[in-house]
């Protein structure tokens, strides 16, 4: 989420947490979906750039790597809760 205000990655994270939490069959809160949606996008980002090289641009961009960083997270949190 480079470059982008508080506010915004606020709304990014939120918006991206639903969708994970959709795509994923979760049931989480409001406060839930905008933390990992946030977590999702830094952990997205980490990895995204640490096998490419570089990272998504624009706020499409960022909401699908933190999507995709939500859902990694989701399917994680559920790994270790059944360990």
């Amino acid at each position: 989420m480079v470059g982008m205000g508080w506010l915004m990655a606020i709304i990014l994270g939120a918006l991206a947490g639903w969708i994970a939490e959709k795509l994923m069959n979760s049931s989480m809160g409001l406060l839930m979906n905008i933390v990992m949606g946030i977590i999702g996008a830094v952990v997205g980002n980490f990895l995204l750039y640490a096998i490419v090289g570089s990272t998504m641009g624009g706020l499409l961009g960022q909401l699908v790597v933190a999507v995709l960083g939500a859902c990694l997270l989701i399917a994680l949190v559920r790994g270790l809760r059944r360990a």
